[in-house]
């Protein structure tokens, strides 16, 4: 069994990665840490995982953290950064949700997040853990960085178009909306139920920090870099919980039509096994894939112009964090890559 204990484990992300691994065969958390619960069972905090959770919360503690094969955190950015340093030096495997060491242009990542990075270094050395671009770096990586939720929707959007250099680089537009669980467990006025049920905005249209991290994943797999990648993102908040919806626009290279379109996602994500590209015409929903590791992907040229559309749908707490996380756990110990996220979406 794997030995996994998780940082920061009140939030939607901890609990999504508890009520994941609770049925996991070859993992076992032996510690989740609270500062201000601890001593507190995790089942009263969550009674969902009643039955399935005999922990309490604990204070961070190295010596216990660092008896462990593998430490999720689940923490606000700028946490992990200040605690992985002395895990990695104990050769501890590390799987990061927050955003600390997913951008390697550091002045960017402080730019973003109004802060000094204090362990540059090992953000040069993380692997950016998106299974369908990096699944070998990910097998011997020690320290990963798990992406963000739209970037993850995204990128899985764009890939097979920017691999083969099929659309312009340069004029690639994404409106992406996702459900109030995005947000994190907090309690904010804009972000509670009544404020937003019935009602749907955007936000950060000026620029949102997950821009850095979209565009860094596209121009890695670019065909040519004469032109790099460069996005208009603008999300939206859904009265809804979980999932995500992003709807991306790109105007195509030369001539290409639907047909060939299909084929190439078909090809690109033919053995991923939680990438679904459906069939021509299709148009992807968040209910399909809540609570799953899986991204559904529709691509389409309406009216047979040079509009490129694709759309993607995942939930965001697990292919946009817990559940993408326990995939690159499977991969880091030469496990079934599937092993613990086969279980069909919920619905209704």
């Amino acid at each position: 069994m794997i030995k996994v204990a998780i940082v920061g484990g009140t939030g939607y992300t901890g609990v999504e990665l508890l009520r994941l691994l609770s049925t996991h065969p070859q993992a076992e958390v032996t510690a989740i840490t609270s500062r201000s619960l601890n001593g507190t069972p995790v089942a009263e905090l969550f009674p969902s995982l009643r039955g399935h959770s005999q922990l309490s919360f604990c204070s961070p503690d190295l010596e216990q953290l660092a008896d462990c094969d593998v430490v999720f955190f689940a923490t606000p950015h700028g946490v992990a950064q200040a605690q992985v340093p002395a895990l990695i030096e104990r050769g501890v495997r590390v799987i990061d949700l927050s955003a600390d060491f997913r951008l390697k242009d550091i002045p960017t990542w402080e730019q973003w997040y109004g802060q000094a990075h204090a362990a540059p270094e090992l953000a040069q050395s993380a692997v950016y853990g998106l299974p369908e671009v990096n699944r070998e770096q990910i097998a011997n990586a020690q320290l990963i960085a798990c992406p963000g939720c739209y970037p993850t929707a995204i990128q899985l959007g764009w890939i097979p178009l920017l691999e083969k250099g099929l659309v312009e680089p340069g004029e690639l537009i994404a409106s992406a909306a996702s459900g109030i669980s995005g947000a994190g467990r907090q309690g904010k006025t804009d972000l509670i139920m009544a404020e937003n049920s019935d009602n749907f905005r955007a936000y950060s249209a000026a620029g949102h920090r997950h821009l850095p991290e979209i565009e860094q994943g596209l121009r890695r797999v670019q065909a040519t870099e004469s032109s790099p990648a460069q996005v208009t993102f603008v999300p939206h908040l859904l009265p809804m919980i979980r999932g995500i919806h992003a709807t991306l626009f790109a105007r195509s290279v030369g001539k290409v039509d639907a047909d060939e379109l299909q084929q190439i996602f078909e090809n690109r994500y033919k053995n991923e096994p939680f990438v679904d590209v459906m069939p021509a015409g299709s148009h992807p929903q968040t209910r399909t894939v809540r609570g799953t590791n899986m991204c559904r992907i529709s691509v389409l040229q309406p009216l047979e112009r040079d509009t490129v559309l694709v759309l993607s749908a995942i939930d965001n707490l697990a292919k946009g964090a817990s559940a993408q996380a326990i995939q690159n756990m499977n991969i880091m110990f030469g496990l079934t890559e599937t092993l613990g996220l086969d279980s069909p979406a919920l619905l209704p």
